[in-house]
């Protein structure tokens, strides 16, 4: 594979942190794949996911490199990178409709006008599987429960076409079978679109059924990076070790496809 980006050394500090939330990171995305990225709540995984994307903080302390090669000149603002956040709720705008967001993407990256990137954001509800999309486009995002808000913010992210799609704990408010539609959706939408996946999550039941490598952290530093069904089956780390002991049965990957 080709590595889409190239991770060296990173290290981030917070403003007023008394320690970095990421030191001495290094890690290849390879172009394609799907890397899950596992760790408890505070081991640095959404940080990292953010420093991917160009969304850490103002003032924020980065150091390290952080190059390209799968994307000429690195990767344009809102283009090339499609983030998920974990709370649709709070990404969503409460006072635009949801054809309005879907269709924001396309209208500014790739120039469509305004009838036409409605007709992409009904296309793209579509897509991600929400009935009536005609009906949701001009819905507002508290008409809509929270594994649809999810299916919205999973369509706004790709309308640009992004060769990169982070989704970050996206699945952690959502009962099971709803999760599991969301990530056999997700799974669906890369494998479809030729996009690489970074899949963050503290579940690493969940993540080692679609995962092709997976990176676990802890504290802030890369601990463990391999195959998934190598780490499952034989970690390397302490940290890798208490994870799956916390899940009762890695056997048996969870499901993945869609649900109704």
């Amino acid at each position: 594979m080709t590595a889409l980006a190239r991770i060296a050394d990173l290290a981030v500090t917070y403003r007023g942190a008394p320690a970095p939330a990421l030191s001495g990171l290094s890690l290849d995305i390879e172009a394609g794949e799907i890397l899950a990225i596992i760790g408890e709540s505070g081991s640095g995984k959404s940080t990292l996911a953010r420093a991917l994307a160009g969304l850490l903080p103002e003032r924020t302390k980065v150091a390290g490199d952080r190059r390209w090669p799968g994307l000429d000149g690195g990767p344009r603002a809102g283009r090339d990178i499609g983030y998920v956040f974990q709370d649709p709720g709070s990404s969503l705008n409460p006072v635009l409709t949801i054809g309005e967001q879907v269709g924001e993407g396309a209208r500014r990256h790739l120039g469509l006008g305004r009838r036409a990137a409605g007709a992409e954001a009904v296309r793209l509800l579509a897509r991600v599987r929400l009935p009536e999309p005609e009906r949701i486009a001009g819905a507002y995002p508290h008409q809509l429960s929270g594994g649809q808000r999810q299916r919205v913010a999973i369509a706004a992210a790709i309308a640009a076409r992004p060769r990169l799609l982070i989704a970050d704990e996206v699945t952690s408010a959502l009962d099971v079978v709803v999760q599991a539609a969301i990530v056999g959706l997700l799974v669906e939408l890369v494998r479809a679109d030729g996009m690489t996946l970074v899949f963050v999550t503290h579940d690493l039941a969940l993540a080692s059924g679609i995962a092709d490598r997976v990176a676990v952290m802890a504290a802030g530093r890369l601990v463990e990076l391999g195959p998934a069904d190598r780490v499952v089956a034989a970690p390397k780390a302490a940290e890798t070790a208490a994870l799956i002991a916390a899940h009762i049965d890695l056997a048996t990957p969870p499901l993945v496809g869609e649900a109704s």
